[in-house]
């Protein structure tokens, strides 16, 4: 007998662990993007499909296996997948927690695990967890067929992006092409997200700090033709490359947000949007002949943007644009494949884009390879004196499906001991130790320098002035959050 529903994908919650007491009111709930998209896509092959966001919904494993067994699907899929290099490895203990509470209460309910994480470390990934099987890279040819396999009763694996366990041993199947045409995929399966429980970044929404919701994310390409050491972006690809959505299909999405479910808020979630030039200035004079009111962030490259495409994203309500500067150091970006711009370039496009009435998030990174207490504050005195309108300070991972990863295994590098090391503001963050200083050198570094910049009277005094005393107490209210940190 068929069951009623075909496939539950779920999104793991995990965010008090973590973001600590930032989870409550500053850190993002964002939709999942995969879990979307390979619903929408297997919808349209005609098998029944819905979705569990456990993270918006805040759900522990034990009330997601609840709910899980209620929908009782012939297949279940844990998607860990978020929409950066640094939303899917921490999430592996809340995925191996929901699968593990799922098969104690019904353990002839198959299962799998797919996303970043999955997709770069296949066969650990299954000799760890309890699902039965991991899918390897985008899904949408490996899970349909895997659906008809079980519809059949059959127990013939040999799927495309599959691995299982068989005879005590971990089949790894080769990976499913990727499709190359995005416009042949639906639009992501909105209809069975919680649309009401998703809020933007809180430095996204600066200039409205208390209308954070609606909340959408959007992609209008996928994968990056860049290889940084420290990302691990394309492990879900499997290859260095970059392919595109039509601004028509893309506007279609958009539509579809602001009218029915009347999205202000949007991030673009592309690795590199501000890279193709036409295919920019191409969504956004589409949303312009609309004269949507868009709040949009997307991210961008110091070495490819211009006055052109900068006046063209902020017409159409790209208000924010997210830089990868990294370290202040050019010997630092050198040394993980970053180096292809210096200062002066940096100021350049800094001020290029603050000019066009566009605001920023300034992304830098310590504890790289080459770092040391030296060139860490020479990141520091850069990021002061650019003085962007949000600043991220991260600490160096080394992600699966990374070169960083790659090395550190091969050197014998200190790793997280668990999964949840890898979460940046994680009590259990464990960043990598450098050449010259230690993880906790690293890590004691980051946080002192995050309040340093935050707190500094010439970025309060920039703040108020630009978005009013409202946005800046509300910085005064994040920075009272200390981060607990085992290893610092």
């Amino acid at each position: 007998m068929l069951k009623e529903l075909d496939l539950l994908l779920v999104k793991p919650g995990n965010q008090k662990k973590l973001y600590g007491d930032l989870s409550y009111s500053f850190s993002a709930i964002e939709p999942p993007l995969w879990a979307g998209l390979i619903a929408s896509f297997v919808r349209e092959h005609d098998f029944s499909v819905k979705i569990i966001d456990a993270e918006a919904e805040n759900l522990n494993p034990n009330s997601t296996a609840d709910k899980i067994i209620e929908y009782d699907p012939l297949l279940v899929g844990v998607i860990i997948s978020g929409t950066n290099p640094s939303a899917s490895t921490q999430n592996m203990p809340a995925a191996y927690d929901i699968i593990a509470a799922l098969k104690d209460k019904m353990p002839s309910i198959k299962t799998f695990l797919a996303g970043l994480h999955p997709s770069a470390l296949p066969e650990r990934t299954i000799k760890e967890g309890k699902s039965d099987f991991i899918c390897q890279g985008e899904g949408f040819y490996t899970i349909p067929k895997l659906i008809n396999t079980l519809r059949k009763g059959s127990d013939n694996y040999e799927i495309d992006g599959l691995s299982y366990i068989k005879n005590s041993k971990v089949i790894s199947n080769p990976r499913a092409p990727l499709i190359h045409n995005l416009d042949t995929l639906p639009p992501i399966a909105w209809d069975l997200l919680p649309m009401d429980k998703y809020r933007a970044h809180n430095w996204h929404c600066f200039q409205d700090i208390e209308h954070r919701k609606p909340y959408a994310i959007i992609y209008t390409s996928l994968g990056c033709p860049f290889n940084c050491n420290f990302c691990c972006i394309n492990s879900i690809f499997g290859e260095h490359t970059i392919r595109y959505r039509s601004p028509e299909k893309v506007i279609e999405e958009i539509d579809l947000l602001v009218k029915k479910y009347h999205v202000k808020n949007i991030k673009i979630i592309d690795e590199m949007f501000a890279l193709k030039e036409e295919h920019v200035t191409g969504l956004c004079d589409l949303i312009i002949q609309r004269g949507y009111d868009l709040n949009i962030w997307a991210y961008a490259r110091i070495d490819t943007i211009n006055e052109r495409m900068l006046k063209k994203m902020k017409q159409a309500g790209i208000n924010w644009l997210a830089f990868g500067i990294e370290s202040g150091s050019k010997k630092v970006r050198n040394g993980v494949s970053k180096g292809r711009f210096n200062q002066d370039d940096i100021r350049k496009a800094i001020n290029m884009t603050k000019n066009a009435g566009i605001n920023i998030g300034a992304n830098f990174i310590f504890g790289l390879p080459d770092d040391d207490l030296e060139t860490m504050q020479e990141t520091l005195n850069l990021a002061k004196e650019l003085n962007c309108e949000y600043t991220n300070f991260y600490v160096a991972m080394a992600f699966p499906g990374s070169k960083l990863y790659d090395e550190a295994i091969k050197n014998n590098i200190k790793l997280p001991e668990n999964w949840l090391g890898y979460a940046q503001f994680s009590e259990e963050t464990l960043p990598l130790s450098t050449k010259y200083i230690s993880s906790a050198d690293v890590l004691r570094f980051r946080d002192k320098a995050f309040k340093e910049f935050h707190s500094n009277p010439k970025y309060i005094n920039m703040i108020t002035e630009k978005f009013g005393p409202k946005t800046a107490e509300h910085i005064r209210e994040m920075l009272k959050h200390d981060i607990s940190r085992k290893y610092a």
